[in-house]
């Protein structure tokens, strides 16, 4: 009897097309989307980084970002075609007010960037990482510290040891590097690829805790700078 029901099972998915073969169409695996926000004071060049990282190259011209500036990539990992959206706001209160729910709605990963050549910028961060607190962004979704502008090395501010300092406090990997020469330290396009791959297998960035003797921040008054990105 178990045999005959079997056989029957058999025989009727095979007419409905339920079994695999060749003549069954099945439709393409759809890609799976990795929302990241890019997060940092205006003039720090997260537009340049979101640029330079989906179209592979500098921007002619950059303009003070006006609520949120959205960009897609495709990428290919381990077989598997996923979806890289970087979400970057304006760094000006003025100009994210409206956008800010919508901006931090099923994000992914958080990128927090500062300009290495702008020590008020490095001492925006504790504000910027509270924000993400006050929308309930879960602890366990992963962070990278970003320091841009890394070729401007005669007018560095920020030092690559008290930057490492704040990012183990963090639980955060840091990066140096250069939207506007992506050879000069470490490649937009590692960091970006490295975010991703770490997405796609649920690993964590940071497997140590951090250190007692942590980095705290104060805000420092923000100068009016020329953007350089």
């Amino acid at each position: 009897m178990a045999s005959e029901i079997e056989s029957s099972l058999e025989a009727s998915f095979t007419s409905s097309g339920a079994l695999s073969g060749p003549s069954v169409f099945l439709p393409p695996a759809r890609s799976r989307i990795f929302k990241i926000i890019v997060i940092g004071d205006s003039n720090v060049g997260k537009t340049c980084l979101t640029y330079r990282f989906c179209a592979g190259r500098f921007p002619d011209r950059t303009e003070a970002t006006i609520g949120v500036d959205f960009r897609e990539r495709a990428v290919e990992i381990d077989g598997e075609r996923i979806k890289i959206q970087l979400w970057d706001t304006a760094g000006q209160e003025r100009f994210r007010k409206s956008m800010v729910q919508h901006y931090y709605r099923n994000v992914h990963a958080v990128v927090f960037v500062y300009d290495m050549t702008n020590m008020a910028s490095f001492h925006s961060l504790p504000s910027w990482i509270e924000e993400c607190k006050q929308h309930l962004l879960a602890n366990d979704i992963p962070r990278i510290l970003v320091g841009n502008k890394c070729d401007l090395r005669s007018a560095i501010q920020v030092p690559t040891d008290l930057a490492q300092k704040f990012a183990d406090t963090h639980s955060m990997p840091l990066f140096e590097t250069s939207a506007k020469n992506p050879n000069d330290n470490d490649h937009v396009e590692a960091i970006f690829m490295t975010l991703a791959h770490k997405l796609k297998s649920h690993k964590p960035l940071m497997l140590s805790q951090p250190p007692d003797n942590g980095v705290t921040l104060k805000p420092e008054p923000k100068p009016a700078m020329t953007c350089w990105c």
